[in-house]
């Protein structure tokens, strides 16, 4: 190599580095707000918008909606991912977030969720309505405080009582559109409320070693499988049963009634299995995991293909 090429190639190393080290530094705090999560919950308010509306909602309220939202729950993620710093060391699943990584600071983190919330509550006066401002407000402080720094480290129904964090962006949805709630969008947040434990506790189940060496008293860590699996099978039921009461809120359609009787079936016919497999045995607890995922995604499109029959 002459002495020209071992000149200009660190030069170009050197041009191409912070426009990297931006990169990185954006893709960090993107991965703060959890936006795996995120599509779920936009999702899920998404259809109850729909359903609302019965029909295609208000383009500007919506995209309002979707952008508070993503606000509201990416500011208490970044929240959760502060204060959780210390274990989310320790867990395997969690050890490479971008503040046990060093990617972002403890101190930063904790004022971009701070700022992320307050916007989500700016917008959403500005642009939707006060009813959705607070429900936004409530959410937030329902995952970042109450969820996280009460309930995640101090009860084995964290997850239980927790569930209605990730219930809220449903009346989110809702009460942007109508400016009020109703039963069909309580129903709606029952549906994501009951899914979310066995959802939740069959991850859990086998992921119980990390769960334990963190310290966290997950429902399988401190009454074990046996009492897990049976309470899944419990919540699967009620499950169920709330699904297809939506039916008889005239807001969905028979064809929302026909996918919430077989999908709530399957779904309970996956964590019975699970409950029947022994307890050094995950192989049906990863498929009812997955299985949840696929059964809140169907459950909430044929909500809004329902509407039409």
């Amino acid at each position: 190599m002459s002495m020209s090429q071992r000149d200009v190639l660190p030069s170009v190393e050197s041009s191409l580095s912070p426009s990297s080290s931006m990169l990185q530094t954006i893709q960090a705090y993107i991965a703060l707000t959890k936006p795996r999560i995120l599509v779920l919950i936009v999702f899920t308010s998404l259809c109850a918008a729909f359903v609302a509306q019965r029909g295609i909602p208000d383009l500007r309220v919506t995209l309002a909606m979707l952008v508070g939202l993503w606000l509201c729950s990416g500011g208490s993620a970044a929240i959760n991912m502060w204060y959780d710093r210390d274990i989310d060391a320790i867990m395997k699943r969690t050890c490479k977030r971008p503040i046990p990584a060093g990617l972002v600071e403890p101190k930063a983190a904790f004022w971009f969720g701070i700022a992320l919330g307050i916007l989500s509550i700016v917008i959403f006066l500005a642009f939707v309505n006060p009813l959705a401002a607070l429900l936004s407000f409530l959410g937030y402080v329902y995952y970042a405080v109450i969820y996280t720094m009460w309930l995640k480290r101090s009860t084995p129904q964290n997850i239980v009582i927790g569930g209605g964090a990730g219930a809220v962006p449903v009346l989110i949805g809702w009460a942007s559109i109508t400016g009020n709630l109703s039963l069909a969008p309580i129903l709606m947040f029952m549906i994501i409320f009951l899914w979310t434990p066995p959802h939740s506790w069959a991850l859990a189940l086998y992921k119980n070693e990390e769960y334990t060496r963190a310290g966290i008293p997950m429902m399988p860590v401190v009454r074990g499988p046996r009492s897990t699996k049976r309470q899944s099978v419990v919540y699967a039921v009620l499950l169920l049963i709330c699904s297809v009461g939506l039916y008889f809120t005239g807001a969905v359609g028979k064809l929302y009634l026909i996918a919430s009787i077989v999908l709530g079936v399957v779904f309970l016919v996956y964590n019975i299995f699970m409950w029947r497999e022994k307890d050094d045995q995950f192989v049906w607890a990863k498929r009812t995991f997955f299985f949840s995922l696929f059964y809140m995604l169907l459950i909430f499109i044929f909500m809004v293909i329902g509407m039409a029959f």
